[in-house]
């Protein structure tokens, strides 16, 4: 699919650094395996160490492509390891809840991803408030998820909602407006196409125009549900060291 032009123009640095054969390939996952991952920038000494990789390319590591040495590999590891034990598993306000709507699933599907940073998810709600005015919003999903108390919403006591404070806010019948970049997004507001939204981690360009392409590692999903009067989605993978 064609990129908006306004989503401008992103180079993309898709070329991986060869890794250099050691004695240890032979064993388990090669080299190859690893840069079809997206994991090449990172020395690899022992390559069937899939999951010691992962840990150290996902707590930033990176090298020259370079084969470490036997006490290098094992210090990075020591430190990856030490570093994944001391970080400390946030629960699911998801867990355990009977969630019969279709909105309230599409959220918990997201909420573990959206916790780690694996993915950063923008809700796009249009409803009544409490005076019966239509009012709308594009919401931070993580960053919500680390401002309000989730449990109320999944156990379906109260809503989620449109506010002031959001990424975007509207009042559709006061014609108020606000907008706020968040610890996750840079709010684009002035713009000839529109409202954008740029990811702080990776600085992709999200273009929540429904005629558009939504941008790289975006995707644009509806949720029909009973209820709001309109719910879309918007899931960005985040590409950590981009």
């Amino acid at each position: 699919m064609a990129q908006n032009p306004c989503i401008g123009t992103v180079a993309k640095n898709q070329a991986t650094k060869r890794l250099k054969k050691s004695t240890y390939e032979a064993q388990g996952a090669g080299p190859a395996d690893v840069v079809s991952r997206g994991w090449s920038s990172l020395p690899v000494f022992f390559p069937q160490s899939e999951a010691v990789v992962r840990q150290l390319v996902e707590l930033g590591f990176r090298g020259s492509g370079d084969v470490l040495r036997r006490e290098e590999f094992e210090a990075r590891a020591a430190v990856a390891a030490g570093l994944t034990a001391a970080a400390p598993q946030k629960s699911l306000a998801s867990v355990g809840k009977e969630l019969k709507n279709n909105f309230l699933q599409a959220l918990a599907e997201r909420e573990e991803a959206n916790r780690t940073g694996k993915i950063s998810s923008i809700i796009f709600i249009r409803d009544l408030n409490s005076h019966r005015q239509e009012v709308s919003a594009y919401i931070d999903y993580a960053h919500r998820l680390t401002t309000d108390d989730f449990e109320v919403y999944f156990s379906g006591k109260k809503r989620i909602l449109p506010q002031n404070t959001d990424l975007s806010f509207y009042n559709w019948d006061r014609n108020v407006s606000t907008s706020n970049s968040s610890p996750n997004y840079q709010v684009i507001a002035e713009n000839a196409c529109g409202l954008l939204f740029k990811n702080k981690s990776d600085r992709k360009i999200i273009n929540v125009d429904p005629k558009a392409y939504p941008g790289d590692d975006t995707t644009r999903m509806p949720v029909e549900t009973d209820l709001y009067l309109h719910v879309v989605i918007y899931d960005h993978i985040v590409r950590r060291g981009t």
